[in-house]
């Protein structure tokens, strides 16, 4: 789960102290400051799970501190530290979003108390938002590309900040975007999308931003935009390289100036939305070639997120596989009580063009095709088999030569593909690990 950090801020030189030693006891990395001014400090360079802060300081108050933790990170605790004669001040810090408060002078035990409560909460909450993220199959796998990809969501959705996210086709794109919005404040506001390649231009333009009556034919009545009925949330815009340059010349404007104009109207309208966009393909390149604005991309990339293609991970291939197989072993009835190596060991070095997509395709049609409980390559891309055109010339060939070479630079590409792993090699190739070391030692042992 990974260490937890606390920010101590009080001006009492002992209660820091004591507050330190205490939440250090409980597991806690521990920041002090003793003024507003270096609580400002310290909360630039990082953002912490939990955060005692007293009411009174020499050049400000705990308020004002709550609220700017709140600001900058919603899910970080606040515990604020009263002195005896202002409960009704800390009430208030309560309906601010303070998990609850602490009067001085206070008990070392009810300290405890008020801390691994709060830490059992930050825990819990913590495994819960792990298993919200590893609940989308996208993103399911231990590759260290995957684990990468789930930190920086996980960092990047609670501030407001507009997302790029690019990568191939069938890789997850649209499950980060609403992943994202899960994990924003945003949440419990709506989450939009639409698809800027598969409607036509001036469709967008008032699926978008809306039209009123009469501003073109069949606008027979006033309609909301996504951006309108998204107020306080979530508009996700996949393939926004396919977005022609009239709609992101108004895209630009909303996001500049936070307002927009709904087709055939005069009136400017307000609202609050975080824009999260997707795309396949090079914005860099559009932008050379003149097909995207640039001075858009550099609005929508606030944060730019690589969704990795699955031979980039390929160890997470079997995990995601398994799935795969129950949900459509269920599905279509199927009892699948082995799996061949061979299968196996295809899905594991495919290409996938299409990524988890093309696996979800591939494994669907061979639990469908599969027969007496054994799920193997029936119509998997690579099993018509392989033609090839060859010639033996005049004095002949060394057959066995031939074969060696050929195995010995498959069970190389077999060790390269899994980082040296023998076991995971040996699948690919269809062998138990015994027959794998004696050809491994066949060709590597040096011949005396």
């Amino acid at each position: 789960m990974g260490e937890m950090k606390a920010l101590v801020v009080d001006d009492e030189k002992n209660i820091s102290e004591i507050l330190s030693i205490v939440l250090s006891e409980f597991g806690f990395n521990v920041k002090t400051a003793n003024s507003f001014y270096e609580f400002e400090r310290l909360s630039e360079e990082q953002s912490f799970d939990l955060a005692l802060v007293d009411l009174r300081l020499p050049d400000g108050n705990g308020i004002d501190i709550l609220k700017e933790i709140k600001e900058k990170n919603p899910n970080t605790e606040v515990i604020i530290i009263t002195a005896f004669a202002t409960p009704d001040t800390a009430v208030k810090a309560m309906k601010l979003g303070a998990y609850d408060y602490i009067q001085k002078p206070f008990s070392i035990p009810e300290l405890k108390l008020l801390i691994r409560n709060v830490k059992n909460k930050i825990e819990l909450e913590k495994k819960l938002k792990e298993k919200e993220i590893d609940e989308d199959i996208e993103l399911i796998g231990k590759s260290k590309v995957i684990k990468n990809l789930k930190e920086t969501i996980k960092k990047i959705a609670p501030y407001d900040i507009n997302v790029l996210i690019t990568g191939e086709s069938g890789t997850g794109k649209t499950v980060i975007a609403k992943l994202i919005h899960r994990l924003s404040p945003r949440k419990e506001k709506p989450f939009l999308s639409i698809n800027c390649a598969s409607i036509p231009e001036e469709l967008l333009e008032s699926e978008l931003f809306g039209h009123v009556k009469g501003a073109f034919t069949g606008a027979v009545s006033d309609k909301k935009g996504l951006l309108e009925i998204a107020d306080g949330g979530t508009v996700f815009l996949d393939e926004i390289g396919e977005m022609p340059l009239s709609v992101q010349a108004k895209l630009l404007h909303f996001l500049e100036e936070r307002k927009f104009r709904p087709v055939g109207s005069i009136e400017e309208l307000s609202v609050d939305v975080r824009i999260i966009s997707a795309t396949n393909k090079d914005l860099e390149k559009e932008i050379e070639k003149g097909r995207f604005r640039e001075d858009l991309y550099y609005r929508i990339a606030g944060i730019v997120i690589r969704v990795p293609p699955l031979r980039e991970r390929r160890e997470d291939i079997p995990e995601i596989a398994e799935i795969f197989i129950k949900e459509f072993s269920k599905k279509y009835n199927k009892k699948i009580e082995k799996i061949d190596k061979s299968f196996m060991a295809f899905l594991s070095s495919y290409e996938f063009k299409g990524n988890i997509r093309e696996l979800r395709n591939i494994v669907e049609k061979e639990v469908i095709l599969s027969e007496d409980g054994v799920l193997k390559c029936h119509h998997c891309p690579y099993s018509k088999g392989v033609s090839l055109s060859v010639e033996i010339p005049p004095e002949g060939v060394d057959i066995k030569k031939i074969l060696e070479e050929i195995e010995k630079a498959y069970i190389l590409k077999a060790l390269e593909l899994t980082n040296g792993n023998k076991t995971k090699a040996a699948e690919l190739l269809g062998l138990n690990l015994r027959e794998f070391r004696y050809r491994l030692e066949k060709y590597l042992t040096p011949k005396s």
